[in-house]
C-alpha cells in the first residue's frame, strides 16, 4: 500500500497562514488535487472559507461538485469548440469559463451570452491568450465578463505583472479585475495596492504543498528475499550484481512512482545530469525513490504496476515484511492507496 500521511494540524496551520497572508486567493484543485485528491482539497477550501476554486478542465467540475463544492468554479483550460462538456457548462451560472481567442468570444456570445467568463491574455509563456495587440479592441459587449486572467511564467518578475496589467487596462472592461498566477504573496499585495481594479491570485503548489514537512509518503514492504550474486530477477531476468536482498515494496507505475516531468535542458549542468541518468539506465544502476536502511537502493528492474523490486546489498536483512519505508514521489502525478490524516 502506498500511503500519504498528513500531519493534519500542521497542514491546517500552513493553509490558514497562507490564506491570511494572501487574502482573496483562488485555490487550484486540478488533476489529482496535488496528490491530496479532490475530496480533501474541496473540504479544506470549504474550511478556509474561500468563495471560488479553480479546476483544470471542464470534466473536473463534476468531481468537485460530487465532493460538496457548491460555489463558483473557474475552468482554467480555455473553452474550445467541440468540447461538449465545456459547452454544456456555459449554461451553469456558477461555472466561470476561460476564453482565450477572439473567435471564441464570438462563438460563446452566440451560444450563451450570459455565461460567466474570464478573458485570458497571452503572456511570455505563449501558451493561451488573446494577443496583447488585440486586447484594446476586443468586442465583449453583452457578455458576462468576470475579469481578465493572466498566466505568468513561474520565473516572471513583478514588472511583467505590471506590464500585463497595463495591457488589460487599455480595455473599457478592465475594471472587472485581473486574475494572476505565479505571483509571490508580496508581489500580489503590491499589485493589489497599485492597481485600481480588483486583483485575485490562483495558487496550487504553494498552497497545498508549501510545507513539505506536513506530509510524508510511505510504501509497505511486501516481501524480502536473500539471493546470491548472479541470480536472475523479475520479468526481465536481470541478474543481481552481488549477494544481497531483493525487497518488494508497494508503489509502482500505477501510483506514479519514479515518474518525473521532463527537465528543461537549458544549462551544461542539466545536460550532464541527463547524461549521467542515461548511463545509469544503460548499466542498470538506477536509484529508486525508496529509502531503506538510510539509503536509496537501486531498482532491480523497472517498477511494476503496483510494486517495485529494489536491491539492497550487504549482510543483514535491511527491512521486514510490513515495515513502512519513505518514498519520494512527484505529488502532482501521484495516486495513493490511502490518505491518512493524523
Amino acid at each position: 500500500m502506498l500511503k500519504l500521511t498528513v500531519d493534519e494540524q500542521r497542514w491546517h496551520n500552513h493553509l490558514a497562514a497562507f490564506v491570511a497572508s494572501c487574502p482573496g486567493i483562488v485555490p487550484v484543485t486540478k488533476g489529482n488535487g496535488y496528490g491530496f485528491g479532490h475530496a480533501l482539497t474541496v473540504q479544506e477550501s470549504q474550511r478556509l472559507g474561500v468563495d471560488v476554486i479553480a479546476v483544470g478542465v471542464a470534466q473536473e467540475v463534476a468531481s468537485v461538485r460530487e465532493h460538496g463544492w457548491d460555489k463558483d468554479v473557474v475552468v482554467l483550460n480555455p473553452w474550445r469548440p467541440g468540447d461538449e462538456v465545456a459547452t454544456e457548462l456555459l449554461s451553469d451560472p456558477k461555472v466561470v469559463t476561460t476564453i482565450s481567442r477572439v473567435e471564441d468570444v464570438a462563438a460563446v456570445r452566440d451560444l450563451a451570452p450570459s455565461a460567466p467568463i474570464l478573458v485570458e491574455v497571452e503572456t511570455s509563456m505563449h501558451r493561451h491568450g488573446v494577443g496583447a495587440d488585440e486586447v484594446a479592441a476586443l468586442d465583449l459587449d453583452g457578455l458576462n465578463v468576470r475579469g481578465w486572467t493572466v498566466h505568468r511564467p513561474s520565473r516572471a518578475t513583478l514588472n511583467e505583472g505590471r506590464e500585463m496589467a497595463r495591457i488589460v487596462m487599455r480595455h473599457p472592461l478592465a475594471s472587472r479585475g485581473i486574475w494572476f498566477s505565479h505571483l509571490s504573496c508580496d508581489d500580489y499585495i503590491t499589485l493589489s495596492k497599485e492597481l485600481d481594479v480588483p486583483v485575485r491570485m490562483r495558487v496550487g503548489t504553494r498552497l497545498w504543498l508549501g510545507d513539505a514537512d506536513a506530509y510524508r509518503v510511505t510504501g509497505t514492504v511486501l516481501d524480502v528475499h536473500w539471493l546470491p550474486k548472479a541470480t536472475p530477477v523479475g520479468y526481465h531476468r536481470i541478474k543481481t550484481r552481488r549477494d544481497g536482498y531483493i525487497v518488494v515494496v508497494s508503489g509502482g507505475t500505477a501510483h506514479g512512482v519514479a515518474l518525473s516531468a521532463p527537465m528543461s535542458a537549458d544549462s551544461v549542468r542539466r545536460w550532464l545530469v541527463r547524461g549521467a541518468e542515461a548511463v545509469a539506465n544503460m548499466v542498470g544502476r538506477v536509484r529508486s525513490p525508496f529509502t531503506i536502511a538510510g539509503r536509496h537502493p537501486i531498482f532491480a528492474e523497472p517498477p511494476h504496476m503496483h510494486s517495485s523490486l529494489v536491491f539492497c546489498g550487504g549482510p543483514g536483512e535491511p527491512v521486514q515484511v510490513g515495515d513502512e519505508v519513505p518514498v519520494n514521489v512527484r505529488m502532482t502525478t501521484a495516486t495513493f492507496d490511502e490518505i491518512c490524516l493524523k
